[in-house]
C-alpha cells in the first residue's frame, strides 16, 4: 500500500476515537505535516512524521505502516513511531499526573446539584463556565 488518507490513519492507529474526530481535527488545522496544515483526504506515505495537537499538547508520529482499518491497540502500536520531543512528554506527564481523580463526593441519595448548588460549587472552585477548551 502506498499511501492511505491521513483521516483514516490517525483513527487506525488509535489516535482519534472515531473517524470523524480525526477528520474534524485535520479540518481545524490540529494535524500537520512538514509544518503544514493538512485537510482529511492528504494522502501521507510512510516516515511522514505528523503532528497532531490534540488537548493542548503536541504529539508527533513518524508512519512506519499505513493500515486504513482500525486494529488492536497491541498491533496499532507497531504502526508508528513515537518522536514526541522529550520537553512535550513530560509537560503531558506532568498534567496526566496532577489531573487524578479528587475525593470530592457528594453524600448517597443527594441527586444531581441544583443550578445554584452548581453555581456554588463552581465559585468555590475558580472555575468560569465559559472558559471549556473544545479540543477532546
Amino acid at each position: 500500500m502506498g499511501k492511505v488518507r491521513i483521516d483514516k490513519w490517525l483513527w487506525s492507529i488509535r489516535i482519534f476515537k472515531s473517524r470523524t474526530l480525526a477528520t474534524d481535527a485535520c479540518k481545524g488545522g490540529k494535524v500537520k505535516v512538514a509544518g503544514f496544515s493538512v485537510k482529511p483526504s492528504y494522502q501521507i506515505s510512510e516516515g511522514d512524521v505528523v503532528v497532531v495537537k490534540k488537548n493542548g499538547f503536541n504529539f508527533e508520529f513518524r508512519a512506519k505502516t499505513l493500515i486504513e482499518k482500525r486494529v488492536g491497540a497491541p498491533i496499532a502500536i507497531t504502526c508508528y513511531e513515537d518522536v514526541t520531543p522529550e520537553a512535550e512528554k513530560q509537560k503531558y506527564a506532568s498534567w496526566f499526573l496532577n489531573t487524578a481523580p479528587t475525593s470530592e463526593k457528594r453524600e448517597r441519595g443527594a441527586g444531581r446539584p441544583t443550578k445554584k448548588e452548581r453555581r456554588e460549587i463552581d465559585d468555590l472552585k475558580e472555575v468560569d463556565p465559559f472558559d471549556w477548551d473544545d479540543e477532546e
